[in-house]
């Protein structure tokens, strides 16, 4: 009865069987196969420790590397393209950018994360379909570059004040009793939102792997602005104001001269008519009463020494002597109340032949060129390190084209009348003097006033972070004998650096703060050669 039944329940299960169209059957038995095999290769690909074949990371290829050998290869490849300058160049003109300074950077360890995670997603079917896609056709993660893009505006802002062509806006100064107001030219300015993104791209490319080449600096030609006497006028008018001091706290105030203009302000608006390079407003000054030396026969304002620096120069360069000389002694005696800002440029005013000053070599337009003023630089990095000793705030530096003799890389303060200017503030609670001299080959920088409740003792820290190897250039000419060479300029090296400045109390560090982070570039060296 059993073995009756049993032949007939297999009847009827074959034939349901039958019933069964074949092709559903063929699909279904390829389903169950392809899902066999498929957990087998998710399986066997599970054991594989290694990047997918034909993966990328922002082009650099990762196949069949373990996480640690990735990680490892995209950071050589990235350091490398990090070792690369971008060029940027403006006719004659040329400078870099550093990638390094700009701190361009992506995140690695997600990006090889990313790698490592095609072909083991959780969905075996999802899992087998990117290792198959990977095989076929290739893997290329493009992770976002990240640059600090506020160090890109400062860059571009620093070029265009160096460019040879740049736009010179008008200036001012007062020397003795009179406004001095120097008319600015026309000249080139930066397009640099422009630049900012073609920078970018090129960082993106170089990052690739791309050469990117030379890049051309986006212009455009500009008219300084109309002089603003008005505005100019409430800038200098004051009124006199004795010196005086207050014993509880000890508080100490200069005095101030009066300064008014002599003349109607519509009758110098007319002068302002004619086309001239330089404007000569006589000026009204009221002395006061009671100046701060009188004070100091009684009472000490500025007993101690705040900071001291000093660099070195050699006198048998007269007018370069001649022109460090002059500057230094506009400086000299300089007072600042606390909060006020000290300008280079309106101290020591326009470097001309009238004033006095000689011509001697400069950096201009990425050239050492002798123009009127050159040496001024060294009084005003030599400023810079004694405010930076005696912890007072930067408002406006710069560094040179080219590094300096005198002072390390990061450690100077480039100036150029209308358009590079050198400021501090005193941020100190009383008053500071500068003193300020430039003999005998030495240029020295004082500066006193009364020391804080809390006195820092003040350590700034240069450091080189890459050097650039100058070129040699080689010019053959009819002038020498054949075979004979002689050396027009020598070359030196560029530098690309940073400064900080720390602060400790009792031998204790309190602060580290970054001052500055600068490019200096090669200048090549040209060697004349006979032909």
């Amino acid at each position: 009865m059993r073995n009756n039944r049993r032949k007939s329940n297999r009847k009827k299960e074959y034939s349901i069987i039958k019933k069964i169209p074949k092709q559903v059957l063929i699909s279904t038995v390829v389903i169950i196969l392809f899902l066999f095999f498929s957990v087998i290769f998710a399986l066997t690909n599970s054991i594989n420790q290694k990047v997918m074949a034909r993966t990328k990371v922002n082009g650099v290829d990762l196949s069949n590397k373990t996480i640690d050998e990735a990680y490892k290869t995209l950071n050589e490849e990235l350091d490398k393209q990090l070792n690369k300058n971008i060029i940027l160049k403006y006719e004659d003109y040329e400078t870099t950018i550093s990638l390094k300074q700009l701190e361009v950077k992506y995140k690695t360890d997600e990006a090889v994360n990313k790698a490592y995670k095609i072909g083991r997603d959780r969905n075996i079917l999802k899992s087998n379909y990117q290792i198959i896609f990977s095989f076929l056709f290739g893997n290329n993660i493009e992770e976002e570059i990240k640059i600090d893009e506020q160090e890109l505006d400062i860059m571009i802002e620093d070029i265009e004040a160096k460019m040879p062509s740049t736009l010179i806006q008008n200036d001012y100064y007062i020397e003795g009793n009179k406004l001095i107001i120097s008319r600015g030219t026309p000249g080139t300015v930066i397009k640099r939102d422009e630049l900012h993104r073609i920078i970018v791209e090129a960082i993106k490319e170089q990052i690739h792997g791309k050469n990117v080449g030379i890049i051309n600096i986006p212009v455009e030609n500009k008219l300084p602005d109309e002089i603003d006497i008005e505005k100019i006028y409430e800038e200098i008018y004051k009124e006199p104001q004795n010196a005086y001091y207050e014993e509880k706290p000890v508080r100490v105030y200069a005095e101030v001269n009066g300064v008014d203009f002599e003349l109607p302000i519509e009758e110098i608006k007319q002068q302002l008519k004619e086309e001239k390079e330089e404007y000569v407003i006589p000026l009204k000054i009221t002395k006061p009463e009671v100046t701060i030396k009188d004070l100091q026969y009684t009472n000490n304002f500025f007993p101690d020494q705040l900071s001291k620096f000093s660099t070195r120069y050699s006198e048998t360069n007269e007018n370069r002597a001649n022109n460090m000389k002059l500057s230094a002694e506009k400086i000299n005696g300089t007072i600042l109340m606390p909060g006020e800002e000290f300008s280079y440029n309106k101290i020591v005013g326009a470097r001309t032949i009238k004033a006095g000053y000689k011509e001697a070599a400069v950096y201009m337009g990425g050239k050492v060129v002798n123009g009127i003023g050159g040496g001024i630089c060294q009084v005003s990095s030599t400023l810079y390190n004694a405010v930076l000793q005696a912890n007072l705030e930067i408002t406006a530096r710069k560094n040179h084209h080219f590094i300096t003799s005198y002072v390390s890389p990061s450690r100077d303060a480039t100036v150029s009348y209308g358009s590079i200017d050198f400021k501090f503030k005193n941020t100190r609670t009383y008053p500071i003097k500068i003193e300020c001299s430039a003999k005998n080959g030495v240029c020295q920088v004082q500066i006193y006033g009364i020391k804080e409740d809390v006195e820092y003792e003040v350590e700034i820290i240069d450091t080189v972070t890459e050097v650039i190897p100058y070129e040699t250039r080689y010019i053959e000419t009819n002038e020498l004998e054949t075979g004979t060479e002689q050396l027009v300029q020598t070359g030196t090296n560029g530098y690309k650096s940073e400064a900080y400045r720390v602060l400790k109390l009792n031998g204790k560090i309190i602060s580290k703060t970054l001052l500055s982070k600068d490019s200096y570039n090669p200048l090549e060296e040209i060697i004349k050669k006979g032909k």
